[in-house]
């Protein structure tokens, strides 16, 4: 039989590969519950995070390029101040300035290098466990022997420790992606928003939540009680969006909508129109900053 050749080779792969957990400080995985109570399941989510991975590069690079033509800009100051004064300063605001940028550039490159490695370390522990499962599977449809059993509990076990690697890399991942700030800039619905309406939003993004309301006033302005708020990314999650309308003591829904927030990852603020109600006919914008 060939599997036991794979299987060695696989053991010295993962047995020779250090402890993801021993060599970064990491915050605590995401346990997810199963159906069977008192259990818990380690749940990745590898496409997800690739796609968040590529947003979140695409946006610090973004912020990397940003920062470099600002600096090339004040380097060039710098050179046409130093060429038309001899009575030049040792350490001028200017010279403060470019090495402010300098500082911020380092910081961007070294954040980008460590959501590169955190990346390729999730990546190599995501083709192990897919290793691990396809061999569990073959060694399922083969004869049960008492070597095919104790490759099996081994094979579990090497899974199980991918997963969990898996999921403390996703957590060590999160730490870098950084804030998004919410503004509120009120609701859109033309014939359906009237004056003295008064409306509710609670926006929720996994655990964190923001409550809000709302009114229109006699000049179809709009007055809100909180304005902006700051959200903390997440991996899985997407954005909540629920609006009802207050009447006395009576709540009517208006709808709930998700909004994803990989095309936040962006140097630039971001006008978000969400169509609250199926046909449109009352919509929510916010702006998000990353």
């Amino acid at each position: 039989c060939i599997f036991p050749m794979f299987l060695s080779s696989f053991y010295r792969k993962s047995l020779g590969r250090s402890s993801v957990r021993s060599r970064m400080s990491l915050k605590s995985p995401k346990a997810y519950n199963s159906l069977q109570k008192g259990a818990v399941i380690w749940d990745p989510k590898p496409l997800q995070v690739k796609k968040i991975f590529e947003a979140l590069k695409k946006g610090l690079n973004e912020y990397l390029e940003a920062h470099q033509a600002e600096l090339d800009y004040l380097s060039g100051r710098h050179k046409d101040t130093k060429r038309n004064s001899r009575l030049t300063p040792s350490f001028s605001p200017l010279q403060k300035q470019i090495r402010s940028v300098e500082r911020y550039i380092r910081k961007l490159e070294f954040h980008i290098s460590k959501v590169e490695e955190l990346y390729e370390a999730y990546c190599i522990q995501c083709r192990l466990r897919d290793g691990a499962a396809n061999m569990k599977h073959a060694f399922s449809l083969s004869p049960s022997t008492k070597a095919s059993r104790e490759s099996l509990v081994e094979l579990y076990k090497n899974f199980q420790e991918c997963t969990e690697d898996m999921c403390f890399i996703e957590g060590a991942l999160e730490v870098h992606l950084g804030e998004f700030h919410l503004k509120m800039k009120g609701l859109v619905g033309f014939a359906r928003l009237c004056p003295g309406d008064q409306y509710e939003v609670f926006v929720r993004l996994g655990r964190q939540k923001w409550r809000l309301k709302g009114k229109i006033e006699t000049d179809d302005s709009q007055t809100w009680d909180e304005e902006e708020k700051i959200f903390i990314p997440n991996l899985h999650e997407k954005f909540e969006i629920k609006v009802t309308e207050l009447r006395g003591l009576a709540t009517i829904l208006v709808g709930v909508v998700t909004c994803d927030s990989i095309n936040f990852f962006t140097t630039k603020p971001q006008a978000i129109i969400v169509d609250i109600t199926e046909l449109g006919t009352i919509k929510l914008q916010l702006e998000v900053l990353w």
